[in-house]
């Protein structure tokens, strides 16, 4: 079996096994009321087939809040460094999740080329199109990567709109003197209608269309 052909990891059943049973927490902790989570559009997700899930990115949490709140695995593109935390780095290995050095070209060609075969196998990709986390007051253009995943696989892209978690957990260069986490600040995941990228020629037209897409789910949460 070739590496092009071989099934992510993130797809077999130990990831499967593992993504269950850290669900089954984190919907406790979310019925518990630990925090204030509200989800919006989660059927707007395909239950079956490829599929990519494009997020704004404010908080450290905001993949914790967007991968709990999916019915389906789900494999995210996320940074390297993650790798190097204690529990952290065993969690993200464990689920097969996709490692990206930032500002390094060569680790983001190869972690497109394993977001691919995750889409090709029929699986959900998480993706960030800023690439790092936007602290308020701040603007980041989105990165390529997301369009040209979609328009070379012919995969829709769901965009989402996550708000809240920089308020449970700001980013340290925003926090100033409030505290390092709040858990009674509300939190909302709005998942929003599928992008079919059939319907766009150019990936800066793809780009600009998911978003607005993504600020205008934003807005609605305000």
């Amino acid at each position: 079996m070739t590496e092009s052909t071989r099934r992510p990891r993130g797809l077999g059943k130990r990831a499967w096994l593992t993504t269950h049973l850290v669900r089954r927490l984190l919907r406790t902790l979310a019925w518990s009321n630990f925090v204030d989570v509200t989800v919006i559009g989660r059927d707007r997700v395909p239950a079956t087939g490829p599929v990519i899930v494009a997020s704004n990115h404010i908080s450290m949490l905001d993949a914790v809040f967007l991968w709990g709140a999916l019915r389906r695995r789900a494999i995210a593109i996320a940074m390297a460094e993650l790798w190097t935390w204690p529990v952290v780095g065993w969690l993200v290995r464990r689920l097969g999740q996709i490692p990206v050095i930032r500002r390094d070209p060569e680790s983001g060609r190869t972690a497109l080329t394993q977001a691919e075969q995750v889409l090709r196998h029929g699986g959900v990709l998480i993706i960030y199109p800023e690439g790092r986390l936007v602290a308020p007051g701040e603007s980041e253009p989105y990165k390529p990567g997301v369009a040209t995943l979609a328009l070379a696989t012919g995969v829709p892209i769901v965009p989402v709109a996550t708000t809240g978690t920089d308020g449970v957990l700001p980013p340290r260069r925003a926090r100033g003197d409030g505290p390092a986490f709040n858990r009674r600040h509300p939190v909302i995941v709005h998942f929003g209608t599928p992008i079919d990228p059939a319907d766009f020629d150019d990936p800066e037209k793809l780009l600009d269309h998911l978003r607005y897409r993504i600020e205008s789910l934003r807005a609605q949460a305000h």
